[in-house]
């Protein structure tokens, strides 16, 4: 498969991640959760965590069961589906509306042409190390990096840190469009090669889920992450 054909495809698998029923763009809030039970707003029951798990009691249609789901998991309650989330020892409900995007007026992915000179190689140096992070909502936890690969953009050498996960590095960055021509930041994922030449394609750079819904918590570039030089591939702005 040539390359065009290659990402044709890959733009139809990512608008259906985002655009579909349960997609990304779909949720429509996260509710952080205390011990004592609460009402949320358009969500049946009363919700509260407990022994790593979130729980719903007085729901609808379980005969007073209590709900329990752990991170990850979800159940749909009356044309709603609600997902467990967990942050560094913190739990919420998240809610997935089909209809939350429209009511955001959003519709469409913005993206650069495709260029094949936004597939660059770059040199996996293998390391483990911990950086500060900090996400959207000003959380601040302490990330785990399995490697920095090192590029080279329009002439000028970068580095990324990247973590590993199942095969595949994931990075936030940000470059000299960010905030104008593109989102403030994108995030990447390619695949873990057998040795040390990578092959970064910017061209599947995409937008974090926090440019689709206010409701994510995605973690920001690191600073060495944050470039002077432009990267005008990938996704751009949602819109």
């Amino acid at each position: 498969m040539d390359l065009r054909a290659a990402h044709e495809d890959w733009v139809r698998e990512r608008e259906e991640r985002v655009w579909g029923e349960r997609g990304i763009a779909s949720l429509a809030a996260t509710h952080w959760l205390w011990t004592e039970p609460l009402e949320l707003e358009g969500v049946p029951g009363r919700w509260h965590a407990a022994d790593g798990v979130v729980v719903g009691e007085a729901v609808d249609g379980l005969d007073g069961a209590a709900l329990r789901l752990a991170p990850g998991e979800e159940a749909e309650l009356g044309g709603i589906l609600v997902r467990a989330f967990e942050r560094d020892g913190s739990f919420a409900l998240r809610v997935l509306d089909p209809g939350a995007a429209a009511r955001r007026g959003l519709s469409r992915i913005e993206r650069f042409p495709l260029d094949p000179a936004a597939r660059v190689p770059g040199i996996v140096r293998r390391r483990t190390s911990e950086q500060p992070t900090t996400s959207v909502d000003g959380h601040s936890a302490l990330g785990a990096f399995d490697a920095v690969v090192e590029l080279e953009l329009d002439g000028q050498a970068v580095a990324l840190a990247v973590q590993e996960d199942e095969g595949w590095y994931f990075a936030a960055f940000s470059d000299a469009t960010s905030g104008e021509e593109s989102h403030p930041f994108r995030f990447l994922r390619f695949p873990v090669p057998e040795g040390e030449l990578a092959v970064v394609d910017f061209n599947r750079a995409y937008l974090p889920p926090c440019a689709f819904s206010d409701h994510y918590v995605c973690v920001l570039p690191v600073p060495g992450n944050r470039w002077s030089v432009p990267v005008r591939a990938g996704e751009r702005v949602v819109g």
